[in-house]
């Protein structure tokens, strides 16, 4: 296939609600849609999980957009590219800078599926028709209104509750999760918002039988990561420290982590996150699909990825409705009693709805060689 054409498309949705963690609050989303068109007119779409801000990573839609322009487009733009693992051997040389090279092979990906006549999710190896969902659910003010709002999720059927927390928020939150909920599959994201300073109060939360705790220290972190999980029973799952099969390697090696959270977007893109799956299913490592808040586009690249063997754990991979009004694919993402099944039409499965994806796009950028 020859990528004779590639649009930009700069976005800004509202959620329905304001998302918390321990970094912050916020509720409008800005992001980049990306879209590939082949010399058959066939065309491929990706999206750029980058926040505006740097505060989950050092990159920004802004920054991707530097990179996606003045980088990546030019490597494979009017390039004939055989397979999507090339994506990835064509960007080695441009260092980090994973979400904007996973926003570019991700369209390729959708692409090369299409005209294979294959769902995504086959191109990639998957296996399975339905996956299993869980839930991530912000910083609540109020405990109670917590509860009430995981009471929901429980009752809709969602696998798995993932709650975030911060120090002074964690321990009496997660207590009263389990008095409520004594077996419902329950998991803490500090999202590093603890140091090894903290270790005696992270022991205390051995008692609430969690299925982990998502990354509690620093992002860049592997070695404390492998002392705090000498102190604790519960499972330690590292986050934003996994950036390449590499860091996989090596925190699994460290005893860091002993369980793995893959977000296509952080790990540069399909082709690095299947080898993650791979490397940690031979070493029986869970993994599990970590979400960032993606509209359609995004969610339907994490169902597909979803289905590979390993993913044994519920991902964060919600229906459309959780996050938006209005969704720009279709039909939406849909949820039934925790489950999402897997799409069968080519390529992400879903049809991006171009007459709702204009009401929120700021600005259309198009490149031809």
């Amino acid at each position: 296939m020859i990528i004779k054409e590639i649009t930009i498309r700069k976005m800004k949705m509202m959620m329905k609600n304001p998302f918390t963690t321990s970094f912050g609050t916020f509720q409008e989303k800005g992001f980049l849609l990306l879209e590939v068109k082949d010399e058959l007119g066939n065309t491929g779409w990706g999206e750029s999980v980058a926040f505006e801000a740097p505060w989950y990573s050092e990159e920004t839609t802004q920054t991707n957009l530097h990179m996606i322009q003045d980088f990546l487009i030019p490597l494979v733009l009017e390039r004939e590219i055989g397979h999507p693992d090339e994506v990835s051997e064509l960007f080695g040389a441009i260092r980090k800078n994973n979400m904007a090279k996973s926003t570019v092979e991700g369209a390729i990906w959708d692409l090369y599926a299409k005209r294979n006549k294959m769902t995504l999710a086959k191109a990639l190896g998957g296996e399975l028709n339905q996956i299993e969902v869980g839930i991530s659910i912000g910083i609540e003010e109020n405990v109670a209104d917590l509860v009430e709002v995981v009471r929901g999720f429980v009752e809709e059927g969602y696998k798995r509750i993932k709650v975030k927390i911060k120090p002074g928020a964690d321990i009496e939150v997660l207590r009263e999760l389990r008095k409520n909920f004594p077996d419902v599959p329950l998991m803490a994201d500090a999202n590093s918002a603890y140091t090894l300073d903290d270790v005696e109060l992270l022991k205390q939360f051995d008692e609430f039988n969690l299925t982990m705790i998502e990354q509690p220290l620093a992002s860049d972190d592997i070695i404390d990561h492998a002392k705090l999980q000498k102190e604790l029973s519960t499972p330690i799952c590292l986050d934003e420290s996994i950036h390449s099969l590499e860091d996989t390697r090596k925190a699994i090696e460290l005893g860091s982590s002993k369980i793995i959270n893959i977000k296509i977007g952080r790990v540069g893109g399909l082709t690095e996150a299947k080898k993650i799956h791979d490397f940690c299913m031979e070493r029986n490592i869970p993994v599990w699909c970590g979400g960032m808040l993606e509209s359609g586009i995004g969610r339907a690249h994490n169902i597909a990825l979803t289905t590979l063997p390993n993913f044994i754990l519920p991902g964060d991979t919600a229906g459309s409705s959780r996050y938006w009004e209005e969704d720009i694919i279709s039909p939406e993402v849909v949820v039934e009693n925790g489950y999402i099944t897997v799409p069968t039409d080519y390529g992400i499965g879903y049809v991006p709805n171009l007459e709702v994806m204009a009401k929120y796009t700021v600005e259309t950028m198009n490149y031809k060689a």
